[in-house]
């Protein structure tokens, strides 16, 4: 028999691609979504699941909305996904992170300690959370050193999910997910930034990408890969913690690079720190630059994930590689783009 299934920020990259799965294993979805935000459900579309999703408008912000509405939708598993996500956006508006990211969390948990503590609870924690840690890999066991608001508002959120399961019996779970993309990423996202610029430079459509730090190393992997081990977690008989994450890195420099090849760019680097451009040696034009503007005031340079425990414990592994990633997403916006072209 299905479950009732409620996901907070329903239309997010990960609600979508949760809330399609929920739906393959019989369950009902419900979509918790801000007022502001109802209007952007637009991945739904795309997944093709939108009239199967039931939706709410969700405030985290705002305690009474959230006990109104766990009290009047019967609920058997609450996944939490919302927040402000935008790790750079964090640094000019700390206190609405926090309150959102970390607050918000705390809110759900407490109504669901009033309301009905046999909701299953799952909170989506970051690997933004362990900084810079002096460990090569992380794993459930890293110490913490968050090093922005987002990430610092995310600890808040996974350590009031483990105070509640241990304190009030609360089945209650933390994914701490590494770097997770896809074609449904927002575009203030740097991956998506990318195949997106990269695509539009291919058909005429922009001249140049500008990023940040190029240097930074990430663990990526795909967001319909990560949405199965979070489901895994809320199906285990005893609650835990588990990252995910591929344990393989690569730099931005790199999938900048990647992405080049799938629109017919060969790019090479000239020059050093905010003054390098990316050239495409087919055209050779500069079609990367350095703008100190997207430089974050403190910054995580080497994240690198051990999901050891939920392989072994859950069963759990990646199935799309970085490559594999990467030519989806510039595919998926090399389609985007020319059907935007057809309409003009």
């Amino acid at each position: 028999m299905g479950k009732n299934c409620f996901i907070s920020g329903i239309s997010g990259q990960d609600g979508a691609y949760l809330a399609k799965l929920l739906l393959e294993k019989g369950n009902k979805v419900i979509g918790g979504v801000r007022r502001t935000a109802s209007g952007s459900l637009w991945r739904l579309d795309e997944l093709g699941i939108k009239d199967d999703v039931e939706i709410v408008n969700f405030e985290l912000a705002e305690l009474t909305n959230i006990f109104r509405t766990i009290e009047k939708i019967s609920i058997d598993e609450l996944y939490n996904l919302a927040s402000q996500s935008f790790v750079s956006s964090s640094f000019e508006t700390p206190l609405m992170t926090t309150d959102i990211t970390g607050v918000g969390a705390l809110r759900i948990l407490e109504s669901i300690r009033e309301i009905n503590s046999d909701i299953k609870f799952y909170q989506a924690s970051s690997s933004e959370m362990f900084g810079t840690t002096k460990t090569d890999q992380q794993n459930e066991n890293t110490n913490f050193h968050p090093r922005s608001p987002y990430a610092v508002a995310k600890l808040l959120s996974h350590w009031a999910t483990i105070n509640y399961r241990e304190s009030y019996g609360i089945f209650a779970v933390s994914g701490i997910l590494f770097n997770h993309e896809s074609p449904l990423r927002g575009e203030e996202f740097v991956t998506r930034k990318i195949t997106l610029s990269l695509a539009r430079i291919k058909y005429g459509h922009q001249e140049v990408l500008e990023l940040g730090n190029i240097d930074v190393m990430r663990d990526w992997g795909f967001a319909g890969d990560y949405v199965k081990g979070i489901w895994q977690m809320m199906q285990e008989k005893t609650p835990d913690d588990y990252v995910l994450a591929s344990g393989v890195n690569y730099s931005i420099r790199e999938f900048v690079e990647k992405a080049g090849t799938h629109y017919g760019f060969n790019i090479v680097w000239e020059g050093a720190g905010i003054e390098e451009k990316g050239i495409d040696k087919v055209s050779n034009k500069v079609i990367v630059s350095i703008n100190q503007k997207f430089y974050r005031p403190a910054d995580v340079h080497n994240l690198l994930g051990d999901s050891t425990k939920a392989r072994e414990k859950l069963g759990w592994k990646p199935t799309i590689s970085f490559d594999e990633l990467v030519a989806m997403m510039a595919e998926a916006d090399m389609k985007r783009i020319e059907k935007y072209m057809k309409l003009l």
